[in-house]
């Protein structure tokens, strides 16, 4: 290291990440650097590659668009809004509003690999919902205009009605690079849940096959979302909706739902434990299995016990007089009864029975969201909010103690919600991650009268109340509040905003409403004068990788500030005039990484040549500038 490191301002590279893990696989195929020569690739995977015109695939016009979006790095940034958030130093929940699509990108460096589990609502497209902005390849400018961050034409994020033409296209160009992002963020066991009904079904399984393989698909689940309605076409009404269920690849399965042992006893004292009566027939008939068919001899009594000709005993002679040796049979006194078998409790293979798809018993309908959403808020500031009972069945089956759930299109925050209430029945410390556009509520509509100027108001303000009333309820048990052994529950969550970078970037591109010297400049004096510490402080947090809640130490070293990130693995020093006294004082620190402001070096090479000299004096290998 013989000069400073550029620190890298722009989101992760998705192309040259997955470049990176095609070398770890076929090293052979590349070139310099991450150059693949195709002709050896087709050499090396020899019949596997498919030349065919006429290929097995989903197409539709803009798929090639999607792939270009997902290209393009963000180089937006998140900034921090304590103000609006609850218990900020202490909580690993975190709210961010702004354009799922841009966060995600955003967020690929520090959480990449790290999420359990997803649940997404996403439109239906029905034709009355928010999609996606007008131009979506220019998503970080509209967004920005969208919410009233910066002037412009007023871009807006738009409806999309079956009258436009390529319904069916807009929607998936919108939800397609969005998964493709959202894969991803999930962990190699992780999955990823997604709220459906009949409009776009078939196509999201088809765009979820693409993504994450069609060998990687669980189940869909079905929920009953309403009782029959009157108003239905044919006469028919659908009162279900779907969640589709993918795995990243290496899941291990549902928890299940414990199994009901309260019939297992042990009237005989029996040495191995409590036991059920099971049935010891099977299903097949005498002329099935005819080896199977003959009369059952109590040894103890002499009482015969004929076969069924319809259902035969399950076990051949020879393994059925082993089962008699080991007293697992029970005979009744009425010889017309069937003799039964023994089940042990601790024989069993599992405590759990399998997760049904149909969850028709452990969720509720709609007008149980509306209801909560009336009890929480006060009125009906949501429409078709999901039951919260429906996170509340399907979190616990993936998610345990630590786990991270994400859902970048929160709405009302029911999944935070859900995380909050479970984790208080069960100690966990699950922790969400919620993600919301901040549409703007109609003007005509109960929520605005209510206060809420966007959606994201709606969802922060939720997890708000329900973190009040957990709080309630727990000063209300005394008994809790001694209990020294139970773990105190996160009740908290840090709100971060999208927005333009705290740095003004030079991308080389000269037009006609920018000169070269506006370009300099740019270089020069290149950190927006309205940026606060603490919104640099985070950008470069996400940048580096680490995690918006890493716990921050702020440390005074030769009378200047510097930030300790996750114990000394980052440092971060904002300081304008830095000396090589607070270099010399990071430097045997002796961290991981350093970053320092362009600036703070202003007018004095010298002491930034020196700076990298001590900071390899010191076995620090990577210090940046920025």
């Amino acid at each position: 290291m013989t000069e400073t490191g550029k620190f890298d301002l722009n989101s992760m590279d998705i192309t040259e990440d997955q470049l990176k893990k095609l070398k770890q696989v076929l090293p052979e195929v590349f070139t310099e650097g991450l150059k693949i020569d195709f002709d050896k690739l087709k050499q090396t995977l020899g019949d596997a590659i498919d030349s065919d015109d006429e290929r097995f695939g989903m197409q539709w016009p803009g798929k090639a668009e999607c792939f270009k979006i997902i290209q393009q790095p963000s180089i937006g940034t998140l900034k921090p809004y304590e103000a609006e958030s609850v218990n900020w130093y202490d909580t690993e929940n975190l709210f961010i509003e702004g354009d799922n699509l841009e966060v995600l990108k955003l967020l690929q460096k520090s959480y990449y690999g790290k999420i359990k589990m997803i649940y997404i609502d996403p439109p239906y497209n029905t034709g009355k919902e928010f999609i996606y902005p007008d131009k979506y390849s220019e998503n970080l400018n509209t967004y920005l205009e969208y919410s009233g961050q910066i002037d412009g034409e007023g871009r807006k994020f738009s409806t999309n009605t079956e009258t436009e033409g390529r319904f069916h296209s807009k929607w998936m160009n919108m939800i397609y690079p969005r998964l493709f992002l959202a894969r991803n963020l999930l962990k190699d066991d992780g999955v990823i849940f997604i709220s459906i009904d009949d409009n776009e079904v078939d196509n999201l399984k088809k765009i979820c096959n693409d993504i994450f393989g069609e060998e990687n698909f669980v189940a869909y689940f079905i929920w009953k979302r309403r009782s029959s309605s009157s108003f239905a076409d044919n006469n028919v009404s659908t009162d279900h909706e779907y969640v589709i269920c993918y795995q990243k690849g290496i899941f291990s399965g549902f928890s299940g739902n414990a199994k009901d042992f309260k019939n297992y006893k042990n009237p005989d004292s029996d040495s191995r434990g409590a036991w059920v009566l099971g049935d010891l027939t099977v299903g097949m008939t005498a002329s099935m299995r005819p080896n199977q068919a003959y009369e059952l001899i109590d040894p103890k009594t002499g009482n015969s016990y004929p076969y069924n000709p319809n259902r035969v005993w399950a076990y051949i002679p020879e393994s059925m007089k082993k089962l008699l040796d080991e007293n697992r049979i029970v005979f009744p006194t009425d010889v017309s009864k069937r003799p039964m078998m023994k089940r042990f409790q601790n024989e069993l293979k599992s405590t759990h029975n399998p997760f049904s798809t149909l969850m028709i018993k452990q969720v509720g309908l709609n007008t149980e969201a509306t209801r909560t959403i009336q009890q929480l808020l006060g009125g009906n500031v949501f429409d078709y909010s999901k039951p919260v009972s429906l996170l509340k069945t399907i979190i616990p089956q993936i998610c345990s103690n630590e786990d991270i759930i994400l859902d970048f299109f929160a709405g009302s925050a029911v999944t935070a919600h859900a995380v909050l209430a479970l984790n208080k029945a069960d100690d966990n410390n699950r922790k969400f991650i919620m993600v919301q556009l901040p549409e703007p509520c109609a003007e005509q509509s109960e929520a605005f009268n209510a206060g809420y100027k966007n959606i994201a108001d709606i969802g922060k303000e939720r997890i708000r109340r329900v973190i009040k009333k957990i709080e309630s309820e727990q000063e209300s048990k005394e008994a809790d509040l001694f209990d020294s052994d139970k773990p105190k529950q996160d009740l908290g969550f840090k709100v971060f905003k999208l927005d333009k970078s705290n740095f003004k970037i030079w991308d080389g591109k000269i037009d006609d409403d920018t000169s070269i010297s506006e370009q300099l400049e740019l270089a020069i004096d290149h950190i927006d004068p309205d940026s606060k510490p603490e919104d640099i402080l985070f950008e470069i947090l996400l940048k580096a990788g680490f995690e918006l809640t890493t716990k921050i130490t702020e440390l005074e070293l030769a009378d200047k500030t510097v930030y300790s990130i996750a114990a000394g693995a980052l440092l971060i020093c904002l300081e304008y005039n830095l000396t090589k006294e607070v270099i010399t004082a990071m430097a045997k620190l002796e961290p991981a990484r350093v970053v320092c402001l362009d600036q703070g070096f202003s007018n004095n090479d010298q002491l930034k040549t020196n700076a990298v000299q001590i900071m390899k004096s010191h076995n620090v290998e990577d210090f940046r500038t920025v």
